[in-house]
Protein backbone atom coordinates (compact mmCIF):
# COMPACT_ATOMS: atom_id res chain seq x y z
CA UNK A 1 0.00 0.00 0.00
CA UNK A 2 1.15 3.55 -0.71
CA UNK A 3 2.82 5.04 2.37
CA UNK A 4 1.21 8.40 1.53
CA UNK A 5 -2.27 6.87 1.38
CA UNK A 6 -1.81 4.85 4.57
CA UNK A 7 -0.36 7.71 6.57
CA UNK A 8 -3.23 10.06 5.75
CA UNK A 9 -6.17 7.70 6.07
CA UNK A 10 -7.94 4.80 7.71
CA UNK A 11 -7.33 1.45 5.99
CA UNK A 12 -10.12 -1.15 5.99
CA UNK A 13 -11.38 -4.10 3.95
CA UNK A 14 -14.66 -4.32 2.03
CA UNK A 15 -15.59 -7.53 0.21
CA UNK A 16 -11.92 -8.50 0.19
CA UNK A 17 -10.70 -5.17 -1.24
CA UNK A 18 -8.33 -3.10 0.90
CA UNK A 19 -9.36 0.56 0.80
CA UNK A 20 -8.24 3.78 2.47
CA UNK A 21 -10.69 6.40 3.75
CA UNK A 22 -8.56 9.51 3.55
CA UNK A 23 -8.80 12.52 5.82
CA UNK A 24 -9.54 14.62 2.76
CA UNK A 25 -12.84 12.81 2.15
CA UNK A 26 -11.51 10.84 -0.82
CA UNK A 27 -11.45 7.04 -1.01
CA UNK A 28 -8.40 5.24 -2.41
CA UNK A 29 -8.12 1.66 -3.67
CA UNK A 30 -4.38 1.02 -3.92
CA UNK A 31 -4.57 -2.32 -5.77
CA UNK A 32 -6.47 -0.66 -8.62
CA UNK A 33 -4.77 2.74 -8.36
CA UNK A 34 -8.31 4.12 -8.10
CA UNK A 35 -9.37 7.38 -6.45
CA UNK A 36 -13.05 8.03 -5.71
CA UNK A 37 -14.66 11.31 -4.65
CA UNK A 38 -18.34 12.00 -4.16
CA UNK A 39 -20.69 14.97 -4.32
CA UNK A 40 -18.39 17.68 -5.65
CA UNK A 41 -21.43 19.94 -6.22
CA UNK A 42 -19.39 22.22 -8.47
CA UNK A 43 -21.21 25.45 -9.28
CA UNK A 44 -23.30 25.61 -6.12
CA UNK A 45 -22.75 29.34 -5.67
CA UNK A 46 -23.66 29.93 -9.34
CA UNK A 47 -26.89 27.95 -8.98
CA UNK A 48 -27.93 29.79 -5.83
CA UNK A 49 -27.25 33.16 -7.49
CA UNK A 50 -29.16 32.09 -10.60
CA UNK A 51 -32.18 31.08 -8.55
CA UNK A 52 -32.12 34.09 -6.27
CA UNK A 53 -30.99 32.18 -3.20
CA UNK A 54 -28.49 33.03 -0.48
CA UNK A 55 -25.27 34.55 -1.80
CA UNK A 56 -22.11 32.49 -1.30
CA UNK A 57 -18.54 33.51 -2.14
CA UNK A 58 -18.06 32.34 -5.74
CA UNK A 59 -14.89 30.35 -5.11
CA UNK A 60 -16.16 26.91 -4.23
CA UNK A 61 -15.40 25.42 -7.66
CA UNK A 62 -11.79 26.55 -7.50
CA UNK A 63 -11.39 25.32 -3.93
CA UNK A 64 -12.88 21.91 -4.71
CA UNK A 65 -10.75 21.48 -7.83
CA UNK A 66 -7.63 22.54 -5.94
CA UNK A 67 -8.20 19.90 -3.26
CA UNK A 68 -8.95 17.29 -5.92
CA UNK A 69 -5.75 18.19 -7.73
CA UNK A 70 -3.81 17.78 -4.49
CA UNK A 71 -5.23 14.26 -4.07
CA UNK A 72 -4.35 13.36 -7.64
CA UNK A 73 -0.83 14.76 -7.24
CA UNK A 74 -0.32 12.82 -4.01
CA UNK A 75 -1.58 9.47 -5.29
CA UNK A 76 -1.17 9.54 -9.11
CA UNK A 77 -4.26 7.36 -9.65
CA UNK A 78 -4.87 5.57 -12.93
CA UNK A 79 -8.63 5.82 -12.41
CA UNK A 80 -10.75 8.62 -10.92
CA UNK A 81 -14.44 8.08 -10.14
CA UNK A 82 -16.70 11.04 -9.40
CA UNK A 83 -19.57 9.40 -7.59
CA UNK A 84 -22.52 11.57 -8.64
CA UNK A 85 -23.75 15.10 -7.99
CA UNK A 86 -20.52 16.36 -9.47
CA UNK A 87 -22.39 19.57 -10.33
CA UNK A 88 -25.12 21.27 -8.34
CA UNK A 89 -27.39 20.94 -11.37
CA UNK A 90 -27.07 20.45 -15.14
CA UNK A 91 -27.00 24.20 -15.83
CA UNK A 92 -24.08 24.62 -13.41
CA UNK A 93 -22.03 22.27 -15.61
CA UNK A 94 -22.86 24.40 -18.65
CA UNK A 95 -21.90 27.55 -16.73
CA UNK A 96 -18.38 26.34 -15.89
CA UNK A 97 -15.90 29.02 -16.95
CA UNK A 98 -12.97 28.36 -19.26
CA UNK A 99 -10.25 28.22 -16.56
CA UNK A 100 -12.25 25.56 -14.68
CA UNK A 101 -12.86 23.61 -17.90
CA UNK A 102 -9.15 23.60 -18.68
CA UNK A 103 -8.40 22.61 -15.09
CA UNK A 104 -10.68 19.59 -15.38
CA UNK A 105 -9.07 18.62 -18.67
CA UNK A 106 -5.63 18.69 -17.05
CA UNK A 107 -6.84 16.51 -14.20
CA UNK A 108 -8.34 13.99 -16.63
CA UNK A 109 -5.28 13.76 -18.86
CA UNK A 110 -3.57 10.36 -18.91
CA UNK A 111 -6.08 8.50 -16.72
CA UNK A 112 -9.50 6.90 -16.87
CA UNK A 113 -12.15 9.30 -15.58
CA UNK A 114 -15.67 8.13 -14.73
CA UNK A 115 -18.67 10.37 -14.01
CA UNK A 116 -21.41 8.50 -12.14
CA UNK A 117 -24.91 9.93 -12.49
CA UNK A 118 -26.36 11.67 -9.44
CA UNK A 119 -29.75 13.01 -8.51
CA UNK A 120 -28.60 16.62 -9.03
CA UNK A 121 -27.04 16.03 -12.43
CA UNK A 122 -27.17 13.32 -15.11
CA UNK A 123 -23.41 13.42 -15.53
CA UNK A 124 -21.60 16.28 -17.33
CA UNK A 125 -21.58 14.64 -20.76
CA UNK A 126 -19.64 17.44 -22.45
CA UNK A 127 -16.63 17.32 -20.16
CA UNK A 128 -14.83 14.19 -21.29
CA UNK A 129 -14.51 10.90 -19.48
CA UNK A 130 -16.99 8.02 -19.28
CA UNK A 131 -20.57 8.54 -18.10
CA UNK A 132 -22.35 5.70 -16.28
CA UNK A 133 -25.35 5.11 -14.02
CA UNK A 134 -23.08 2.90 -11.90
CA UNK A 135 -19.82 1.01 -12.23
CA UNK A 136 -18.82 -2.46 -11.05
CA UNK A 137 -15.13 -3.15 -10.57
CA UNK A 138 -15.24 -6.56 -8.92
CA UNK A 139 -15.72 -6.99 -6.01
CA UNK A 140 -17.03 -3.43 -5.62
CA UNK A 141 -19.93 -1.47 -7.11
CA UNK A 142 -19.86 2.32 -7.31
CA UNK A 143 -23.24 4.11 -7.40
CA UNK A 144 -24.59 7.43 -6.19
CA UNK A 145 -27.32 6.27 -3.78
CA UNK A 146 -27.09 3.20 -1.55
CA UNK A 147 -29.49 0.37 -2.34
CA UNK A 148 -31.10 -1.95 0.18
CA UNK A 149 -29.24 -5.24 0.27
CA UNK A 150 -26.19 -3.80 -1.46
CA UNK A 151 -22.90 -5.61 -0.93
CA UNK A 152 -19.44 -4.31 -1.71
CA UNK A 153 -21.16 -1.00 -2.40
CA UNK A 154 -19.56 2.45 -2.51
CA UNK A 155 -22.06 5.32 -2.56
CA UNK A 156 -22.49 8.98 -1.61
CA UNK A 157 -25.57 11.24 -1.76
CA UNK A 158 -26.26 11.69 1.96
CA UNK A 159 -23.19 13.81 2.88
CA UNK A 160 -22.83 12.06 6.28
CA UNK A 161 -21.39 13.94 9.25
CA UNK A 162 -20.50 12.90 12.79
CA UNK A 163 -18.85 14.24 15.92
CA UNK A 164 -17.10 12.76 18.92
CA UNK A 165 -19.86 13.25 21.49
CA UNK A 166 -17.73 13.20 24.63
CA UNK A 167 -15.61 16.11 23.44
CA UNK A 168 -18.50 18.23 22.24
CA UNK A 169 -16.65 18.59 18.96
CA UNK A 170 -18.04 20.10 15.79
CA UNK A 171 -19.58 17.58 13.41
CA UNK A 172 -17.26 16.76 10.53
CA UNK A 173 -17.93 15.07 7.20
CA UNK A 174 -17.35 11.37 7.59
CA UNK A 175 -17.32 7.99 5.90
CA UNK A 176 -19.84 5.45 7.18
CA UNK A 177 -18.44 1.93 6.87
CA UNK A 178 -19.74 -1.53 7.66
CA UNK A 179 -19.17 -5.03 6.28
CA UNK A 180 -21.40 -4.41 3.26
CA UNK A 181 -20.95 -0.81 2.19
CA UNK A 182 -19.33 2.59 2.41
CA UNK A 183 -21.27 5.85 2.31
CA UNK A 184 -18.84 8.60 1.41
CA UNK A 185 -18.71 12.20 2.63
CA UNK A 186 -19.27 15.07 0.24
CA UNK A 187 -15.95 16.27 -1.19
CA UNK A 188 -17.27 19.62 -2.43
CA UNK A 189 -16.94 22.95 -0.67
CA UNK A 190 -20.19 24.44 0.73
CA UNK A 191 -21.90 21.06 1.02
CA UNK A 192 -24.04 20.49 4.09
CA UNK A 193 -24.82 17.05 5.42
CA UNK A 194 -26.85 14.67 7.53
CA UNK A 195 -25.80 13.59 10.99
CA UNK A 196 -25.16 9.87 11.15
CA UNK A 197 -28.08 9.59 13.60
CA UNK A 198 -30.51 10.67 10.86
CA UNK A 199 -33.35 8.27 10.11
CA UNK A 200 -32.23 8.04 6.48
CA UNK A 201 -28.81 6.69 7.46
CA UNK A 202 -29.21 4.47 10.52
CA UNK A 203 -31.29 1.76 8.76
CA UNK A 204 -28.70 1.47 5.98
CA UNK A 205 -25.79 0.66 8.27
CA UNK A 206 -25.16 -2.47 10.32
CA UNK A 207 -25.00 -2.23 14.14
CA UNK A 208 -21.19 -2.40 14.18
CA UNK A 209 -20.72 0.32 11.57
CA UNK A 210 -18.01 2.90 12.10
CA UNK A 211 -17.69 6.54 11.14
CA UNK A 212 -14.33 7.78 9.88
CA UNK A 213 -14.13 11.51 10.51
CA UNK A 214 -12.29 13.63 7.96
CA UNK A 215 -9.65 16.15 8.89
CA UNK A 216 -5.87 16.30 9.33
CA UNK A 217 -6.12 12.81 10.88
CA UNK A 218 -8.78 10.36 9.69
CA UNK A 219 -10.31 9.14 12.95
CA UNK A 220 -12.49 6.04 13.23
CA UNK A 221 -15.22 5.91 15.90
CA UNK A 222 -18.34 3.78 16.40
CA UNK A 223 -21.05 5.26 14.20
CA UNK A 224 -23.09 7.66 16.37
CA UNK A 225 -26.75 6.64 16.35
Amino acid sequence: MSEVAEAQGHAFTLSGATLVARGTGALYWPAQSLLCVSDLHLGKSERLARRGGSALPPYETQDTLQRLEEEISALSPKVVICLGDSFDDAAAADALDEPALLWLQRLQAGRKWVWIEGNHDPGPVGLGGTHLAELTESPLTFRHIAEAGGSGEISGHYHPKAAIARTGGRARPCFLIDAARVIMPAFGTYTGGLRSQHAALSPLMEPRAIAVLTGPVARAIPMPR
